[in-house]
Parts: structure tokens; sequence; C-alpha cells
């Protein structure tokens, strides 16, 4: 039987919601990184190309057996979960990165869409809320030596996408050809951008 960690490194895809995971987890998929995910949260308007999400991921503080199961393969773990993932594997994150104020619009355009309502929260107590938790996850990366990781610019991902994903398969050592991957890049899906 072989070692877990022999099947290589888990790479995770983390963020704060809408700011870009799905695309680079779908960019991941077509460069032929395996995709450890399923089928319960299915593409809509919003993510017409689909979630890559595993509901098991969810419930990580409460139980992260999935873990084992996850090595080279790609999973998307939510930015508030990243210190609740097991310390021994070795992981390789690509942390997404986007403007809060762009995050903030883009949630709220997808709750409309779905018909649910708004939170009570402030705007502006959100974007601190978020602009903490995004940083806080980022000291958890730099601490713990389990991790290795890079940041990717969601904006620079869908306007230069070329040269993030060379930068991306580089970090992951994978063999795919970058100009296909460009063409996973729909610029039309980035509605709630700094312009609007």
């Amino acid at each position: 039987m072989h070692d877990a960690s022999s099947l290589g490194p888990i790479v995770v895809v983390s963020g704060i919601p809408r700011s870009g995971t799905s695309l680079m987890m779908q960019i991941l998929d077509q460069a032929g990184l395996p995709i450890l995910s399923d089928t319960e949260r299915v593409a809509d308007e919003s993510n017409p190309q689909g979630y890559f999400e595993l509901a098991a991921v969810r419930r990580t503080r409460e139980d992260a057996s999935w873990v084992a199961r996850a090595h080279g393969n790609a999973v998307k773990v939510i930015h508030s979960l990243l210190d609740a993932l097991p310390q021994e594997p070795q992981y390789k994150v690509i942390l997404m990165r986007r403007p809060v104020p762009e995050i903030v619009r883009s949630q709220d355009r997808m709750l409309s869409r779905m018909g649910a309502e708004l939170g009570s929260l402030p705007s502006d107590r959100l974007k601190e809320i978020l602009s903490e938790q995004y940083e806080q996850a980022r000291e958890h990366l730099k601490q713990e030596a389990c991790f290795d990781w890079i940041e990717v610019e969601y904006p620079k991902l869908v306007s230069e996408p070329l040269p993030q994903i060379v930068r991306v398969l580089n970090f992951l050592d994978l063999d795919a050809d970058p100009a296909r991957l460009v063409n996973t890049v729909d610029p039309e899906l980035y509605r709630e951008n700094s312009e609007n």
C-alpha cells in the first residue's frame, strides 16, 4: 500500500467566495490535475462552469477525514477553513485575491439572482470583516511549514491570463499548454470589476 504522501501534495485553491476560486479550479481541471469535488452544488448563472466543490470540506473543523484522499488532487477550501486543515500533509495553496468591494458586489448580485435577501450587515462593516479574515488566512499560510503558497490576483488573471497561468503551472510543476488554458478564462464573467 502506498504512503498517501507519495501520491503528491494536496493542491488547495482558496480565497473569499467570489474571488475567482471556481475559475482557478476550472483552469487546473483543464490542465489535467485531478479535482476532488462532488455534484452537490451544480452550475448556475453565477458560476456557469460549475463550483468544483466538495461538501465534506465545509465540515473540516468537525471531520477532516477527506484530506486523506486528497493527495495528488486539487480541492477548493474557503479562506476561513485554512486553519482547520491538518498540519501533517504538505499543501500547495493557490490563494485567490480580489478587491473586497468587488467581492461584496458580486456576492450581492449572486444573492439577488437567487432571490435571497441581502445580509443586514452594513456593506462597509462586511468589507472590514472580509479584509481582516483574508489577512488572517495569509498570516496562517506564512506561519505554518506545511503550506507552500502563492497569491493570484483575480483581476490580473482575467485581464492578462497567460502570465498568471504560466506562474501557476510552474508552481505546481504541471506540464500543460498555457496558451490553451487561456481559453478557459472568459472576461465576460468578470462583471463586478472596479470600473462597474
